[in-house]
């Protein structure tokens, strides 16, 4: 995109380079930006132009196969560059959070909160700088492992002593089960029930109980003492997960976006988070029925799972 904004304050001229910044696009030459051509990138310029001319500027949209005298790979190391600056700018963060947690002792409680507000805020930056990283630079690699490993490290600093995690069998129920859940299901109850017949028995029926224990021949999920429940620091998402070994990305992906909605604990930070609990409060307003809500949010979860972004 070509732009020329008219004689005026700085202020307006920053405004449009953080957006494009925002974008993850590269300039060129000053007035040239550029960014990888797909539907959404296209559409981000569109915006912007509409913009810029309601500025007074001027922009002007190309579709370009070949910069002349850049080198396709060169073109590529300008993206990998921007983006590794802001990959190592999270990865500093991480790497003190580390370095706070290594000083020796106990971290107090007002640590680990401050230490998980970080973290919160570094993640919330990953997951902003992996959207725009469209050629997926090496140094995504390693800020996502510090950031990893930190937040590791503070899960079991903020751990209370004596809490051991309780480990399970490794058995699941029997194909076909009856799964027997609180009635209005949300995120976690919704979420299990779409991972139970994804990934282990596209035939387990789903009841509702207001006393899920009581129902013979039930297995309960999502109740306080059940075995597929909250265990530990996880929600019934994340226990669920552990017991069927899954390694997919995007269930884990989703995972911490269920933990998120439901324990808001600050372990993890998703952008996606406030926007899934949105759209399933509003299937629980227009869906008066249990069983035709669960059906709506596991359709739900279905495009989730679709649009998880595997980059990353």
């Amino acid at each position: 995109m070509l732009i020329s904004l008219p004689p005026t304050t700085s202020r307006v001229r920053v405004a449009i380079w953080r957006k494009l910044k925002r974008m993850g696009a590269v300039s060129l030459k000053g007035a040239a930006w550029i960014l990888p051509e797909d539907r959404e990138t296209t559409e981000q310029f569109q915006w912007l132009m509409q913009e810029i001319e309601s500025l007074k500027g001027e922009a002007a949209l190309l579709h370009v196969n070949r910069i002349e005298p850049l080198e396709p790979e060169q073109i590529g190391a300008l993206f990998q560059q921007d983006r590794a600056a802001e990959y190592q700018a999270v990865g500093r963060q991480c790497g003190a959070a580390l370095a706070a947690l290594a000083r020796g002792g106990a971290p107090g409680a007002d640590t680990v909160r401050r230490l998980k507000s970080k973290l919160a805020a570094a993640k919330r930056e990953l997951d902003r700088i992996a959207r725009i990283d469209y050629l997926r630079a090496p140094a995504g690699d390693k800020a996502r492992e510090l950031y990893e490993k930190a937040a590791m490290k503070l899960g079991s600093a903020s751990e209370r002593p004596g809490k051991a995690r309780i480990v399970k069998p490794d058995a699941m129920p029997p194909l076909r089960s009856r799964w027997v859940t609180r009635p209005r299901p949300h995120i976690d109850r919704i979420g299990t029930a779409w991972l139970i017949k994804r990934f282990y028995d596209p035939h387990a029926r789903f009841t509702f109980a207001e006393d899920p224990k009581q129902v013979k021949q039930g297995v309960p999920f999502d109740v306080l003492g059940a075995e597929f429940g909250h265990h530990g620091e996880d929600c019934t998402f994340e226990t669920v997960v552990k017991r069927l070994g899954l390694k997919d990305r995007r269930v884990r992906d989703i995972a911490e976006i269920v933990h998120e909605v439901d324990l808001q604990d600050g372990k993890f930070s998703r952008a996606e988070s406030a926007g899934v609990d949105l759209a399933l409060r509003g299937l629980a307003a227009t869906h008066a029925g249990d069983r035709e809500l669960l059906e709506a949010g596991m359709a739900l979860f279905d495009s989730l799972y679709a649009a998880t972004d595997v980059r990353r």
